[in-house]
């Protein structure tokens, strides 16, 4: 089944993120324009720059840019941008908050938002739900929609891999992007209509652009751990359905190869040699090396995940012991076990397929026995063989190695190691220490 692009889930959330930032602007904007019938004769603006009211009439030149001329006969500068946007014509009777502005070396009082028309209080939130000023909000929509997909992007990448490190290094990386796109963040100034980026604005910290940049980096990184989160759930789950079919599947195999009517045969075939030969004590350690082979077998093959590897090498001894029976001086098992390592874990049953192969698929004879080593070396069990290929080679499917290498890296996330010349076949197992 092929897996849905994760960019999809980046442009829907990138969607989400643009419309609320923006209608929290609106939200904002809603709440701003309460005051606006207040009328205050004189007070104090940004960075102490005295606001007064003027009222008086407009009058608008041929170039756009108006004027309005009080009975007191101030005169109040109005930007042609101004004019246009709120729709303003000669003859208007307005009353007007205005501020001293130096221009060309000379103080104006110069408009900064229009109170009354025309007797009237002048409706801003009108002029924003107006579809005439649809490409502002069209602006902003698509600027923090480009911005919260670039950040997605780069708080998604791999993240289903992502450790606290790379999930902070990436974090460190949106807040980078986020402060240097916010001096050309949007700024929708309210009296004109004009939308400007931030390093135009008289303001250095424009506070809705700020709540918006921290809105949005919390939303992309919050989404981003989610998605880690559910992407680990679902390895987990999936790494759990594989290992317990292999384990199944491992079960079968071993029901259905170790504990089959062939080595049944053999096994007590070598007894009844034992018996006819009168040789009593060797038949009872016979016997019980037999039973301890098949209680181990049926023990850990339905429960254990792993064991101690002086466990594995006692049952390797005793599984051996049973081909010394069958092959006399013909075969030959040498152990060189390290101390340090007997209580190091493997998975149970790793050396019965390895040791079965060595004998299936190599010629013994009495001139020349087969010699198996299993030894441990840096933390590896190694088991080793010459190779003495048989003139009619025995058919094999190799599911052996092939499944014990799959227990290996669902169990240990390692893989076996296997070295195949000319002259030698060895399995390298990593064996690693456990917590119980």
């Amino acid at each position: 089944m092929k897996h849905r692009s994760p960019y999809l889930g980046y442009v829907f959330m990138a969607i989400i993120v643009s419309l609320v930032c923006n209608f929290s602007y609106l939200l904002l904007l809603v709440s701003n324009q309460t005051d606006t019938g207040n009328q205050r004769s004189t007070r104090q603006g940004h960075k102490g720059v005295e606001i007064v009211n003027v009222k008086g009439v407009l009058s608008v030149s041929g170039d756009g840019y108006g004027y309005l001329v009080s009975e007191q006969g101030d005169s109040v500068y109005l930007d042609h941008r101004k004019v246009h946007w709120l729709g303003l014509s000669s003859g208007d009777v307005l009353l007007v908050e205005a501020n001293e502005r130096r221009n060309f070396e000379a103080e104006h009082l110069v408009m900064r938002r229009v109170i009354e028309r025309n007797g009237e209080p002048f409706d801003y939130g009108a002029l924003y739900r107006g579809s005439k000023q649809w490409n502002i909000l069209f602006y902003q929509f698509v600027f923090y929609f480009v911005l919260s997909f670039i950040l997605l992007v780069v708080m998604g990448i791999k993240g289903g891999s992502t450790t606290w490190r790379q999930l902070l290094l990436r974090s460190l990386i949106c807040v980078a992007i986020a402060f240097a796109t916010y001096f050309i963040s949007p700024v929708p100034l309210m009296y004109s209509g004009e939308v400007i980026p931030v390093y135009k604005s008289r303001q250095v910290v424009e506070l809705v652009v700020v709540l918006k940049s921290c809105f949005m980096l919390a939303v992309v990184i919050l989404y981003s751990r989610i998605l880690t989160l559910l992407y680990r759930e679902q390895q987990m789950l999936l790494e759990n359905e594989m290992l317990h079919n292999e384990n199944l599947t491992t079960k079968y195999n071993m029901l259905a190869s170790q504990i089959n009517p062939h080595f049944l045969f053999n096994s007590l075939s070598s007894l009844s040699m034992l018996v006819r030969e009168r040789d009593e004590e060797r038949a009872l350690n016979y016997i019980d090396q037999l039973a301890y082979t098949f209680r181990y077998i049926s023990q850990h093959s339905a429960n254990a995940t792993f064991v101690r590897l002086s466990e594995e090498v006692k049952f390797a001894e005793a599984y051996c012991y049973l081909f010394k029976i069958r092959y006399d001086d013909k075969i030959l098992f040498d152990f060189d076990i390290e101390e340090s390592c007997l209580d190091l874990c493997l998975p149970p049953m790793s050396l019965q397929p390895l040791i079965g192969n060595a004998v299936k698929h190599n010629t013994i004879t009495a001139k020349k026995p087969l010699r198996i080593r299993i030894y441990t070396e840096d933390e590896n069990l190694v088991v080793s063989n010459e190779k003495r290929p048989m003139i009619e080679q025995s058919s094999g499917t190799g599911i052996g190695l092939s499944n014990l290498n799959s227990r290996y890296k669902l169990l240990l996330g390692r893989e076996i190691e296997i070295v195949n010349n000319d002259k030698e076949f060895a399995v390298r197992l990593p064996l690693q220490k456990i917590e119980k």
